[in-house]
């Protein structure tokens, strides 16, 4: 690895929970070992950061980020030896570790709440929370789980109060105006970092902080918070890096990078929907509204770029006849519709169409940021409609075709959630054992991108200009990056499509395909032509004559 202390701007971002990915002693569920166990293949694939789902102790009601407890693993995945040795095995394969930092909650199972509810009111103990004795504090404030909870406040019957949550209501809001809880949160992240992690993703940061008559988000005093996180990281351990997760509007989103010297990356949560949105409609327009109106970021800083996580495909962030576009587009089935989003995988969204995927993939790995892959996308994993919440997406990982798709030696009843058993998207059909025999596989496509688009610091650093090419189903765009000028032309059609590009600027340049490395004809003063087939693209780079 390399001391660039901007080097998450050059990463490529596999985000995996340790439980579904391999059992490593036979219990049923993922675990540090067997994470450890398939480092190679992690390294193979050519991914350079790996981002870590919670693996703290919990009672696991909301996936782990309702956590018991911070300076620790579960049992079920390990102990911290375990942890340890993976982190140090993945920095020895030149990958580097992000995990979660919960700041926003903890489990009403943590000792902190339970401590709290007991403690009388005004109390140090008590105050770690926030507490009301009417629920009509905060009012108008949005309920995010809106399939879930109807309130964002909870009656305890110990405390004989109400508590604050914006999650779920077993995920009491920590109460930052006391700065006993800003020290405890540092000391917990001082642990990890310690301990050698190179990152932190800072969990639903926009609701740190309450004040009344506000909407409890993104509020100054929350901003204040996170510029001191990132003040006593900077002076602690230098290099590492602060990603907020905060599913705002661009503008909003903004304010956590601060003048670069809050966060260092942020999602672009808006931009992904209407990538989607692009694809089904054969239209560039909602790609290109999203990239023009996304504001300037300090130059430190870094947009972080996703085509699907462990969440639903969130909508919160689109208008209401998007929103309306989108469930008809990509969630005929109800079941597949979770508060305001879609719970689905990469593959079943775009109906398993192979072309689709790579259009997608190519997409996001050409964009201004940093790509995330979520496990299991890179071999076109399914999903599982029928299970709970977003368990649907957070199935285990399908490594053979062989018992237990290879995740794990235990009896099937033991694993932790069902595989994926359909016809179409089943282990035995989708599985890593077969794509890396098959080298026409989606996983060795997967690894070529991943390695192509490394060679070129353009990507991750580089701007964007877009073209405007008469044909609306085609997305074209230049990245330029010191002398590095790369042109991506991608087809939105189900159809074979013409471009005419205005490429003036690069008169006498020769374009050179950069998957087979093959040039076409030099650039000159008249439009230039070129026939894209359904969902095609090209990556060129625009080279100089004779060199």
């Amino acid at each position: 690895m390399t001391n660039d202390a901007l080097w998450y701007k050059d990463a490529i971002i596999y985000e995996l929970p340790v439980k579904s990915f391999c059992d490593g002693n036979a219990d049923g569920i993922g675990d540090f070992k067997g994470l450890h166990e398939k480092l190679d293949y992690l390294q193979a694939l050519g991914v350079n950061c790996l981002w870590l789902l919670p693996f703290f102790p919990s009672p696991l009601k909301d996936d782990g980020y309702d956590i018991a407890a911070y300076t620790s693993v579960h049992p079920a995945y390990g102990t911290l030896d375990d942890f340890k040795a993976f982190l140090d095995a993945a920095h020895a394969r030149g990958m580097r570790v992000v995990i979660e930092l919960v700041l926003n909650h903890t489990s009403d199972q943590h000792p902190w709440f339970q401590r709290a509810r007991s403690a009388p009111p005004g109390s140090p103990e008590r105050d770690y929370y926030v507490w009301s004795d009417t629920d009509r504090r905060f009012e108008g404030v949005r309920i995010i789980f809106v399939d879930a909870e109807r309130s964002n406040w909870t009656w305890d019957p110990v405390a004989q109060a109400y508590y604050w949550h914006r999650f779920f209501h077993h995920q009491p809001d920590l109460n930052y105006d006391n700065p006993a809880v800003v020290r405890e949160m540092l000391a917990v992240l001082d642990f990890w970092l310690d301990m050698g992690v190179d990152g932190l993703r800072l969990d639903a940061v926009p609701y740190l902080v309450e004040r009344e008559h506000t909407s409890c988000e993104n509020l100054p005093e929350t901003h204040a918070l996170i510029k001191a996180i990132r003040r006593h990281v900077d002076a602690a351990t230098p290099g590492r890096m602060l990603l907020a997760e905060a599913n705002q509007l661009p503008a909003d989103v903004r304010a956590y990078f601060g003048d670069g010297d809050e966060c260092h990356m942020a999602y672009h949560f808006p931009v992904m929907p209407r990538i989607f949105m692009g694809l089904h409609a054969e239209d560039r327009q909602p790609i290109v509204d999203a990239m023009e109106q996304t504001p300037p970021i300090p130059e430190n800083c870094q947009w972080a770029l996703f085509l699907r996580n462990h969440d639903e495909l969130t909508l919160e962030m689109v208008t209401d006849d998007e929103r309306d576009y989108m469930y008809l587009a990509y969630s005929l089935d109800p079941q597949a519709r979770l508060n305001l989003g879609i719970r689905r995988r990469l593959a079943p969204l775009v109906g398993n169409n192979r072309r689709r995927i790579e259009l997608l993939n190519a997409l996001l790995f050409s964009f201004p940021g940093t790509p995330i892959v979520y496990y299991g996308d890179e071999i076109g994993m399914g999903d599982n409609l029928y299970l709970g919440d977003r368990n649907g997406v957070r199935t285990p990982m399908q490594w053979t075709g062989d018992r237990n798709a290879g995740f794990s030696r235990a009896d099937a009843a033991r694993l932790y959630s069902p595989l994926i058993t359909d016809p179409v998207y089943g282990y035995p059909a989708v599985n890593v054992e077969a794509e890396e025999s098959d080298t026409a596989s989606l996983l060795h496509w997967m690894r070529n991108m991943i390695r192509l688009r490394r060679q070129f610091k353009v990507f991750g650093r580089g701007t964007i200009e877009f073209l405007s090419p008469a044909n609306r189903k085609v997305l074209a765009y230049v990245r330029r990056y010191r002398d590095d000028i790369i042109l991506c032309v991608a087809n939105l059609s189900r159809t074979v499509q013409p471009a005419e590009l205005d490429l003036g600027a690069f008169d006498g340049m020769v374009p050179v395909e950069m998957l087979g490395y093959t040039e076409f004809p030099a650039i000159g003063s008249l439009p230039y032509f070129l026939t894209l087939g359904p969902y095609g693209f090209y990556w060129f780079e625009l080279q100089r004559p004779g060199r």
